[in-house]
Formats: C-alpha cells, structure tokens, sequence
C-alpha cells in the first residue's frame, strides 16, 4: 500500500475537492494507498478556506499537522525567501514521525526548500500542459490568452526547488480553440489582455471557460497519476520516476483517454 503525505494550504474549494476525490478512491478500494498525514501550513483560525479543509481533513480522520508561516514570517521578521530552509526544517521536525513513500502538493502555496524536497519525492499538479506558463492558475489562465494558445491541460510533476519546473510525470490536454471557444475569442478582438484582467477580470467569459474545463480534469489525472504509483506502474527514486522495469520514464505519459473516460463517466445519464 502506497503511504502518501499530503500537503495543502487549504485555500478553497480546489483542496478541498482535490482531498476528497482522492479519499472517495481510497474509499471505494480503487487507490491502493493511505495517506499518513495532512499538512497544512496555517493554523485553526487563520483563514476560513483552511478552516473548512482542516474540518475536511478531521472527518475522514486523517492525521492534520499544522503550521504557521504566518505567524513563523511575523516572528521573524522576514520574507520566506530569506527563511525558506528554516522554515522547511521546522516542518520536517512537525512531520518526522509520520513516514511516508511520497508527497502530494495539492492547492500548497509555498515553493519547497531543497532540504524538503529531498527528505522525500513529492509530486504537484499544476495547471497548464507541458511546457506551459509557470505561476499561480489565474497567472497561467491570462497568458494563455494572451499567447491566443490552441489548447492547455494541466499537468504533474516532481516538485524541485523551481516553481513549477520539475520532471513532467503525466499531463492531459484539451482545445481552446473553435467551437464553443470560438465566439469567446472574438468577443476579444481588439482588446488588451492588460485591460481585460482589469475589466471584466476573472469574470470574461474565456476565462471562465478555459478555468471550468481545467477544473474539471485536475482531479482526475492527480488520481490516475497516484494510481500509477500505487500499482507499481511508476515509481519514485532520489534519480527520478523509473517505470516498472526500473527504466527512467523518458516522456511524460499523456492521460487524456483516461481522463475523458472519467469525465464521461461522471455525466448523468440522457434519457
């Protein structure tokens, strides 16, 4: 069984989602695997986001470790990017005797220190294809309109101390162009990404549509990516993701027939 430690900042309903799709496979007997602890690095209290996801958490009786970078930056009166190292060392001594096969980064909004990231691999879902923009989802979403890109998905990766920027392990893709999305880019001609993000912002119609089909596949390739993992299909070494042979894994591994198949099979029934 594989032991997973799951890291979130527990901002919204993304985690929150993330968690549960990931326990009702656990649940139901498809995810061979258990996760060991929650961690969450803000404190009851904090933030109404994480206090839903620490309730969450708490209900399917998972251990929750938490830990302030709040207050942790506030004490000391720095940046995270002056204490990175530090603060990482405080939470491996928080996490050291939970022992865990590999971390899932699922809605963590903090970059790991290079001490974090080799106590243990870890992998990330981020929002955009291979070789896609790097930042946070709304981030990814604007430049993708603003290169007027033909298609975006989202991906997994090994997390390293770059933002975003690890080994890709599986990805999944999907259009933005014609169709649908067609009368949604023309509504633009003309018009300024700078002066969209200011007006109508994260409401334009485009946004809103490439955001809802990205949402729609995040937690299921998380899922088919542990499943992977949990069947010995992949696996984590200090050198990287082997297959089951023990060869290095080459190229990512596209997942989008696996990924429509449970888009499908999540729609009701037409009569």
């Amino acid at each position: 069984m594989l032991t997973l430690g799951w890291f979130s900042t527990g901002n919204g309903a993304g985690s929150r989602g993330l968690l549960t799709y990931a326990m009702n496979a656990i649940q139901r007997g498809e995810l061979n695997a258990r996760i060991g602890y929650v961690f969450c690095n803000r404190e009851p209290g904090e933030h109404e986001g994480s206090d839903q996801f620490h309730a969450l958490v708490r209900s399917y009786g998972i251990p929750l470790v938490t830990f302030s970078t709040r207050r942790f930056l506030r004490e000391r009166k720095a940046r995270i990017s002056q204490v990175r190292s530090e603060h990482d060392q405080e939470i491996l001594k928080l996490i050291q005797p939970h022992k865990v096969e590999l971390g899932v980064l699922a809605g963590y909004m903090l970059i790991l220190s290079p001490e974090l990231c080799k106590a243990f691999p870890s992998i990330n879902l981020h929002p955009a294809a291979p070789n896609g923009p790097i930042g946070t989802w709304q981030s990814v979403i604007w430049q993708i309109i603003e290169q007027r890109a033909s298609e975006t998905g989202a991906r997994i990766h090994i997390v390293t101390e770059e933002l975003d920027l690890g080994p890709v392990i599986t990805y999944t893709l999907f259009p933005i162009q014609g169709g649908a999305y067609a009368p949604l880019w023309r509504a633009l001609e003309g018009k300024p990404v700078a002066d969209l993000q200011q007006n109508p912002g994260e409401e334009l119609a485009l946004f809103q549509a490439i955001r809802a089909e990205g949402v729609q596949r995040e937690q299921p390739l998380m899922l088919e990516t542990l499943l992977s993992f949990a069947n010995g299909a992949l696996k984590a070494t200090k050198s990287g993701v082997v297959d089951a042979l023990g060869k290095p894994l080459t190229a990512p591994l596209n997942l989008n027939a696996e990924i429509e198949r449970r888009i499908n099979a999540s729609r009701p029934a037409s009569h």
